[in-house]
């Protein structure tokens, strides 16, 4: 209900928004599979996403949004918007921790699952890398200082090529799905652009050992996506990568660096039993726990329903298929 140019406006003014509902995020997801829409009622706004399920159909999703205050004012709107779209129902993750009752901001819907990570790890940006440093666990210190002894260098670099090769080995390494390499290009097109993201590699001897790809916008940076091939391990390159990630970041501007997504646990139990698992993301979680950041979960998310029973035949069927497209 927005052109494009006057959301980007609408989010100059708003510089705590999330990546997720900038422009570009929208234009990277309508390259595969998404339609985005804009509104805006006053000083609240949201990016919606639109994918299209079977007969005209469509599910609605806004990530990590509203932006701005007095969302009561935006669903009216919103709802318009998604009838008109033929939406069974609309998904809102808002950007918020977990602690806060939200359900006097959501009349007439219900909590549901998210579709982005609930758990993350927030790593503090502020004062020197000393002081960064002394945040870490003395096993981080030392693998990054290992990593720097033993050769390794990281610089950025633009092959996606490349980095998704090493996204193919980790994938099938660790056990979990990979884009096309189409889809990160695209993503490092549509944000390298402007300097919200950039991509490091790790070399040792001139081979790739690791790469990743981080984003900022406002003050926060993003781990989205990264990934090492099974060669020359020892010599810790991941560990130095998110060193000069973090280094980048806080040249941009940026106070915190989201590592995005851990397993879905307590504290209590994420402490006392990553040492012995490594499935799923346990293995993740030990890596980035030594980094000296913040364990924050989402506030979840909200579904407002249009059609109940179609609504309950898809929530079905995804279940079926283990969770909602990202």
């Amino acid at each position: 209900m927005l052109p494009t140019n006057a959301w980007d406006e609408f989010l100059e003014r708003h510089p705590e928004a999330h990546i997720l509902q900038s422009s570009a995020w929208g234009q990277l997801k309508s390259a595969f599979g998404w339609k985005s829409d804009f509104v805006r009622v006053g000083n609240c706004g949201c990016q919606v996403l639109f994918r299209r399920l079977l007969l005209g159909l469509t599910f609605a999703y806004v990530p990590k949004g509203p932006v701005g205050k007095d969302w009561s004012k935006l669903w009216p709107e919103l709802d318009r918007l998604c009838r008109k779209h033929g939406a069974i129902f609309l998904k809102v993750e808002p950007d918020w921790w977990d602690g806060t009752d939200l359900s006097a901001f959501f009349p007439g819907f219900i909590p549901s699952a998210p579709i982005q990570p609930c758990r993350t790890v927030v790593v503090d940006l502020a004062g020197s890398e000393d002081d960064w440093l002394g945040r870490m666990k003395p096993k981080t210190r030392y693998n990054i200082r290992l990593a720097e002894r033993k050769g390794v260098v990281v610089r950025p670099g633009d092959s996606l090529a490349d980095f998704h090769r090493l996204m193919l080995i980790t994938g099938k390494r660790d056990g979990f799905g990979v884009h096309a390499l189409a889809y990160y290009q695209r993503a490092y097109d549509l944000f390298s652009a402007d300097s919200h993201c950039c991509l490091f590699e790790a070399d040792f001897d001139g081979r790739l050992l690791a790469a990743l790809m981080v984003f900022t916008w406002g003050k926060r940076a993003w781990y989205f996506y990264g990934a090492s091939s099974d060669e020359e391990r020892n010599r810790m390159p991941t560990y130095l990568l998110q060193w000069e990630a973090m280094r980048w970041a806080a040249r941009q501007g940026c106070q915190e660096y989201d590592l995005w997504g851990i397993p879905d646990f307590e504290e209590s139990d994420l402490e006392g039993q990553f040492a012995g698992r490594s499935d799923g993301l346990w293995g993740v979680y030990r890596f980035k726990r030594g980094f000296g950041g913040l364990l924050r979960r989402s506030a979840g998310a909200w579904d407002r329903v249009y059609q109940p029973g179609l609504y309950r035949l898809y929530s079905w069927w995804m279940a079926r298929r283990g969770g909602e497209p990202g």
